[in-house]
């Protein structure tokens, strides 16, 4: 992996450069499949049409779009040409977008059609969609990357801005080369095709497609998640490498009819990331796919994607594990003044950590550790072997009658019912008890389930204090931008009627 120094030059020039590289589902109809010839070239491509418009290093691009193929040659041709990527979650409201433009200091936006009317008139835009437009932007031919400094910046991505506005995270390019050179280290093998269809403004699918760049692995990329869309391109194209959020999984596992007519037989690989993982979800997937590797990784915007690995005894990861920190000084738990516990607020130290919140010096204050760790927010617990599973997040926790309710743990406390497929657990104000929890619970495909089955369950299985106090069945949960489930949207719904 010598020849990595810039996070938008991935393609080894030693390897076989007419492979497939991306099968671009944009239209899926006319699938369009790209070498990895192609790729290298159209992000020269895009590379050269901004240095020929006058853009310098350092100066940052933004990208409002779908995933497509466009998307991807914007992403690294930006990076090639030493400036800064800004992937954008397009479906944030206009003002959301206004601000992180501003916010960025954004000097040129590539978009789809779709976007281009949520970025406002004083920006240069080019339309992904308008051929002519795109055409003229670019400009073919060769282009020799920039030689990233040790601590230059590649991208920005932006936090959810779920509990206010987002925040602007610079990532630099040492930091993800050392990402990608981790996730690669045990090369995989040469034939796994990946699906990815997390959106790619988001670090979960933006992160496994450049270890498929580097690993010259094929990709079949979908704009955006459908269960069934999923599923028809997992057998059509004979994906071997499912990727995926949790929540993403869990509806692919309710299409019972789709994956009847399905053959899945391709895939041996199943690696979800992003959000914690129940085992009931598990074991669905087990049902659907016997014998498949099923993985599930942990990683936050502001951190990077490798914070766990394998044992290094080759300990089974357990089944709802996010593995074993990758090294003892890459991740530690924080009980006050215990900086060694069993259960504590995960802080972390790799080289992949954002060098701090883009114009929020009170949020770096907040996050650092004096002693340079970076306090994730996450609490987890550590099993007898070393093994940590994730518990909540400290701005989730609530209390309820003086105990502290993390709404992770009640979730896996629902799920462990066999008529539950998947559950969201929110808190809402109470005049005697501060706060209680309230359950949005999915069941199983042909459960007969009911409200007060569930609250039964909870309160012989759980603590009083956290069996939910009201049970909505839903068809399914509602899911935010990056594919999570909208623990916000669930809330709004109580507080607004």
């Amino acid at each position: 992996m010598t020849y990595l120094f810039n996070l938008g030059d991935l393609i080894d020039p030693a390897a076989d450069l007419d492979k497939a590289a991306l099968i671009d589902l944009k239209d899926p109809e006319t699938p369009r499949t790209y070498s990895f010839r192609d790729v290298d070239n159209a992000a020269n491509a895009v590379a050269r049409g901004l240095i020929k418009r006058g853009f310098q290093r350092g100066d940052r691009v933004a990208i409002l779009s779908e995933n497509r193929m466009e998307f991807i040659s914007a992403y690294f041709g930006t990076m090639k040409a030493g400036m800064v990527s800004v992937p954008v979650n397009f479906k944030f409201p206009g003002a959301t977008i206004e601000f992180i433009l501003q916010d960025a200091d954004i000097k040129f936006v590539f978009a789809d059609a779709q976007q281009t009317a949520k970025v406002p008139t004083e920006y240069d835009i080019v339309n992904f969609d308008d051929a002519d437009n795109y055409a003229a932007f670019c400009d073919p031919g060769p282009f020799d990357a920039v030689r990233a400094d040790a601590d230059e910046v590649a991208m920005f991505l932006y936090t959810s801005g779920s509990t206010g506005r987002p925040k602007g995270v610079p990532l630099t390019h040492a930091g993800h080369l050392w990402v990608v050179e981790q996730r690669i280290a045990k090369r995989p093998d040469p034939d796994h095709r990946l699906i990815v269809a997390a959106p790619l403004y988001h670090m979960n699918g933006l992160a496994i497609f450049k270890v498929a760049m580097a690993a010259h692995l094929s990709v079949v990329l979908l704009p955006k998640f459908s269960a069934p869309a999923y599923i028809n391109a997992v057998e059509t194209y004979k994906v071997t490498w499912l990727t995926s959020v949790a929540a993403m999984m869990a509806m692919v596992v309710r299409e019972k009819n789709v994956l009847a007519a399905t053959d899945l037989s391709s895939v041996r690989i199943i690696r979800m990331g992003s959000a914690p993982v129940s085992q009931q979800l598990v074991d669905d997937l087990r049902a659907m796919l016997p014998g498949t590797e099923i993985t599930n990784g942990y990683g936050t915007t502001e951190a990077g994607p490798v914070v766990y690995g394998p044992h290094p005894d080759g300990v089974k990861q357990p089944d709802i594990s996010i593995g074993y920190p990758l090294s003892p000084t890459s991740a530690r738990l924080a009980d006050g003044d215990n900086l060694d516990a069993d259960h504590g607020v995960l802080h972390c130290k790799n080289p992949s950590v954002t060098p701090g919140y883009h114009n929020l010096p009170e949020k770096n204050a907040e996050a650092m550790t004096a002693d340079g760790w970076y306090v994730t927010g996450d609490v987890m617990r550590r099993d007898e072997d070393g093994f940590h599973y994730f518990v909540g997040r400290t701005d989730d926790m609530f209390n309820c009658g003086g105990e502290n309710v993390y709404p992770s743990d009640v979730e896996k406390m629902l799920e462990r019912h066999t008529g539950i497929e998947q559950a969201c657990v929110v808190p809402v104000p109470d005049d005697i008890k501060g706060f209680k929890p309230i359950a949005f619970v999915v069941p199983q495909i042909g459960s007969d389930l009911t409200e007060d089955a569930v609250k039964q369950f909870a309160l012989e299985h759980g603590p009083a204090y956290q069996h939910p106090r009201t049970v909505t069945l839903m068809d399914s949960l509602p899911l935010t931008g990056t594919n999570k489930v909208d623990r916000k949207r669930l809330l709004d719904s109580v507080l607004n009627t």
